[in-house]
């Protein structure tokens, strides 16, 4: 029984080691298992963060981009691609009709799956008031060759074009501004000089039109150059306190010999009020104003300028005639460069047709609006604020 013993101890030994082992390799695995959990959670939270960090880039271009799959779908779509559209629903996974129903990109994809890149395309939107757009697309390849999708980058050239369109719309303006007086300085210098300068009164007339033109030459040229200045930013405004109602006496007295010509009486019903401005700024405002009532009211009228103090530190002050209105189609153009009411009216008196865009550029630099209200036949009234002076 005596050899028993060692066995039994043996056996309690190799039981004993095997529980510490067992244990032991337990706590291994069971450590094993964590760290392939904590690995998998850290690369998940990698692709993520990856994921994140894309799609907060992809956010932040200023580019419209879109992503599509090898079926066409779209894949990503970024925040500025959304906003060029107004979409507001979830893109992934549809097709570019089903979410535009743009048959233009649709043939544009179609190209890009053939000549591989097409660049500078322009893509012009009619029902989003009149947008242009500037798409550049690429295939993309795997390592292997194969094509797995379609990357489109869309860049807003509206504002482009506009500006186009604008510089094309000025450019013609002024040219027919300037080709009317010049034609009638020639055509009469011509007349002069082929004989009409040895008849005295002739003379005395031609040359009146001559300098009439000239005249308007020089407004003309003047008004371009200061509108350019403003536009440009330019001008820079000296600001001060500005009493108004002397300032627009002052006005008053350099039209008075033109309002005495049409019997039109000036009022100047302003009430004290003080606004920050650049006086030599302001002046222009109210000379293009009221050399405007006086011009298009009716004889023996009245201009009448006034104003009152509005809540939030601002001013307003109207400018009104009793002549025969404005026309409610014209009241939002008014403003623009060149826009006449009656063209043929507004040349015969002299305007250059930019004074009231020189007068909102003014009134905006100064941080106001500027606007006009009208009855067709009972006159019309334009409206400016100011920051009012503390």
């Amino acid at each position: 029984m005596i050899w028993a013993i060692p066995a039994i101890i043996a056996v309690a030994a190799a039981i004993a080691i095997h529980f510490v082992w067992r244990s032991k390799f337990l706590r291994q695995s069971r450590q094993l298992q964590a760290d392939i959990e904590d690995f998998q959670r850290r690369q998940q939270q990698t692709s993520i963060d990856a994921k994140a960090q894309q799609q907060v880039l992809f956010n932040s271009m200023i580019e419209g981009l879109l992503l599509l799959d090898r079926s066409r779908k779209i894949y990503l779509a970024n925040r500025a691609f959304k906003n060029l559209f107004d979409l507001k629903i979830e893109l992934r996974g549809k097709t570019v009709m089903e979410v535009l129903r743009l048959h233009e990109l649709q043939e544009l994809i179609a190209r890009v799956e053939t000549e591989k890149q097409v660049l500078d395309y322009e893509l012009r939107l009619p029902e989003l008031n009149e947008r242009w757009l500037q798409v550049n697309a690429s295939a993309i390849f795997n390592s292997g060759g194969e094509r797995e999708g379609t990357i489109l980058v869309f860049h807003d050239l509206t504002r482009l074009k506009q500006l186009e369109r604008t510089r094309e719309e000025f450019v013609a303006n002024v040219s027919h501004e300037l080709r009317t007086p010049l034609s009638l300085i020639k055509g009469y210098i011509e007349t002069l000089l082929d004989g009409a300068r040895h008849q005295p009164e002739v003379t005395a007339r031609f040359l009146k039109i001559i300098e009439r033109n000239t005249q308007r030459l020089d407004l003309l040229i003047q008004d371009l150059l200061t509108i350019s200045a403003l536009e440009s930013g330019r001008v820079k405004l000296e600001l001060q306190a500005v009493e108004l109602h002397p300032l627009v006496d002052k006005i008053f007295n350099d039209l008075k010999p033109p309002a005495d010509n049409k019997s039109v009486t000036l009022l100047n019903q302003l009430p004290p009020l003080s606004a920050t401005g650049d006086a030599h700024r302001l002046e222009q405002v109210f000379a293009n104003l009221v050399d405007n009532a006086i011009k298009y009211g009716r004889p023996h009228g009245r201009v009448t300028v006034g104003g009152q103090s509005l809540a939030g530190g601002k001013i307003e002050v109207f400018v009104q005639d009793d002549g025969p209105g404005i026309p409610a189609e014209s009241l939002d153009r008014i403003f623009e460069r060149f826009y006449r009411v009656d063209k043929a009216r507004s040349r015969d008196q002299g305007g250059t047709g930019l004074g009231l865009s020189i007068v909102k550029h003014i009134v905006q630099g100064h941080g106001g609006e500027v606007w006009a209200k009208s009855d067709l036949g009972r006159g019309a009234t334009f409206f400016f604020t100011l920051p009012r002076s503390n």
